[in-house]
């Protein structure tokens, strides 16, 4: 059988880990996607929504639904984390706002044109929240969640349907942060802060306290330093399939491949190499630890929910082999 999948991700474009991600499980033979879910992250959610419609087109999947989900997060907002900031910082990363940086705008509702070309495919009607739970209600047991965005249509597809942790497989998700080996800003700055439970930490903390049959976190600290590279994108373009010609135009050159390795963890679990399990957690109260990743090994007192399993490190030459080869497929 097949392994079917729900995508929860803020699809960010063109291309970019966001993108290159879903290209990998849309071309895994033995994963069928029912769907694509998106909300406010990277950018603000009509906007990513059109960039997911158009990789569709351009690999010829229309057939797969894409769900707008939450405009915003369950608590946050722009004008709480602009306090939050004039006392304890200005954080490095805001994602959909962080207004200033270059082809971001303050209307979550506008839509600008995108360098890969218009869709003329429209969303599904129905909320990502509720096509999450319909879905988990038909195929109880059989689907995973691979999210890689702040965790807000989970906690609002927990709040419509409470039997969810027992309808789905599993919950295989990118976020938190450990102890990465970077020198990037954003995690020398504080090495426990990630930007996908952050952007919605209550969002998380309803996710991470719920008890799945399985949770697998794939976190900063195993896909920091494993960077897109020119000669992928040179491997990939031989194929000449629509896909590779949009990645070879568009693919992010020495780029973290964050979303990227998440995917290709769940495709393939052999390529990890070291995990541990942890009772995971978010800060929530908005001190200077707020939006930290927090975490308690397994069999801790008093900790809650479902002990995730925290991939670590990852064989990197099989991983790039298989980016190669998936998005090589026809």
């Amino acid at each position: 059988m097949r392994r079917k999948v729900i995508i929860d991700q803020d699809t960010l474009g063109p291309a970019g880990t966001n993108l290159q991600a879903i290209a990998l499980l849309l071309n895994a033979p033995d994963v069928e996607v029912l769907a694509i879910t998106v909300p406010t992250g990277d950018h603000w959610r009509d906007q990513q929504v059109r960039h997911a419609l158009r990789l569709l087109e351009i690999v010829g999947r229309t057939a797969i639904p894409v769900a707008a989900g939450a405009e915003m997060p369950l608590a946050a907002t722009p004008a709480t984390v602009a306090a939050w900031e004039a006392v304890h910082g200005k954080l490095i990363y805001n994602g959909a706002w962080d207004l200033a940086r270059p082809g971001r705008w303050a209307d979550p509702r506008e839509v600008r044109d995108l360098p890969e070309g218009n869709p003329l495919t429209r969303p599904v009607d129905e909320a990502a929240p509720d096509l999450i739970a319909r879905l988990a209600r038909a195929h109880p047991g059989e689907i995973s969640l691979w999210c890689a965005a702040p965790f807000t249509n989970i906690a609002l597809a927990l709040a419509r349907e409470p039997r969810l942790p027992e309808l789905i497989r599993e919950v295989h998700f990118m976020g938190g942060s450990f102890a990465p080996t970077t020198a990037a800003r954003e995690f020398v700055q504080n090495p426990r802060r990630e930007f996908n439970l952050r952007f919605d930490p209550e969002a998380a903390r309803a996710v991470l306290r719920t008890p799945w049959r399985k949770l697998v976190c794939a976190p900063i600290d195993i896909s920091q330093n494993v960077h897109a590279t020119a000669d992928l994108f040179a491997r990939i373009a031989r194929a000449g399939t629509p896909l590779a010609e949009y990645l070879d135009r568009f693919g992010r050159r020495d780029r973290p491949m964050w979303d990227e390795v998440a995917a290709a963890t769940w495709i393939d679990p052999t390529l990890v190499t070291r995990t541990e399990r942890h009772h995971l957690d978010v800060e929530t109260t908005p001190n200077a630890a707020w939006g930290e990743t927090v975490s308690q090994p397994e069999g801790s007192l008093g900790a809650s929910g479902t002990a995730a399993e925290v991939q670590l490190t990852l064989d990197v030459p099989r991983f790039r082999d298989l980016f190669v080869a998936l998005c090589s497929r026809p």
